[in-house]
């Protein structure tokens, strides 16, 4: 439960080896959790997070197996994760960036990060959402993307899959009104991860560290949707509103 301080307790990463998911746990009081659970794919990056979690003296830090693209086994991961105990809070942080280029050559690859960026976040964030409704409280923070808000020719496949989950997301936020439970949406920006790091850096470029100060001071406020950095909320309402022929000569 959450604590008298309006802290959370308990944590749950889908995609445990997120460097925003990580760094937003990092952020919080550690002294207050009691139990974070990393879901992943078995991996020594997964084996290293739990490894530097308990390290920071965090109780309960453990590893669960979850594949994204595994949407039949969702259900089953998410009820025992919660059966165990209450989750205050779900951070949906696992995707695939992809490469644009590869995607126009190959579908199957553009399929794949559909699947894994759209379809596996629908299933996990049903099977969350119907938890967090029956427990009466938490919140699911849904990393989006600042790349949803207008499709741009270098990563338009990327762009739609969190374009789709930007709306889910803002829906199943509607359907949970009432019940205690609510969708925090973060739509960063460039961020400095393993992700990103052959790619050239865009203007306002963040770490994960930024992004995870934000989350955390959101998740406190309360709020529903957030830009990380803020600023970009004001450069993507001009963006979206420019005539195609002006957007489409912007660097991409």
């Amino acid at each position: 439960m959450i604590d008298a301080l309006g802290e959370p307790q308990s944590v749950l990463v889908l995609g445990g080896t997120s460097e925003i998911a990580l760094a937003t746990i990092k952020e919080m009081p550690r002294n207050r959790l009691r139990r974070v659970v990393l879901a992943g794919r078995p991996s020594p990056a997964l084996n290293a997070a739990v490894t530097e979690l308990a390290s920071l003296n965090i109780a309960g830090v453990e590893a669960v197996d979850f594949d994204a693209k595994n949407t039949d086994s969702h259900g089953q991961i998410i009820d025992s994760i919660f059966d165990d105990a209450d989750v205050d809070l779900v951070i949906l942080a696992f995707g695939l960036l992809g490469d644009q280029m590869v995607a126009e050559e190959d579908p199957s690859h553009a399929v794949e990060l559909a699947t894994v960026n759209y379809t596996g976040s629908v299933s996990a964030g049903l099977h969350i959402a119907r938890r967090l409704k029956h427990q009466g409280h938490g919140t699911l923070v849904v990393l989006s993307s600042v790349a949803g808000d207008r499709a741009r020719r270098s990563n338009y496949v990327y762009g739609s899959t969190k374009a789709g989950l930007d709306a889910f997301a803002q829906g199943l936020d509607a359907a949970l009104a009432g019940t205690g439970a609510h969708v925090l949406i973060v739509r960063p920006g460039f961020v400095r991860t393993k992700m990103t790091s052959h790619l050239p850096e865009a203007p306002m470029t963040t770490n994960p560290e930024d992004v995870a100060e934000i989350i955390v001071a959101s998740l406190k406020k309360g709020r529903h949707t957030v830009y990380a950095p803020g600023p970009l909320r004001f450069v993507m309402a001009g963006l979206k509103v420019l005539p195609k022929q002006i957007f489409r000569k912007l660097p991409s």
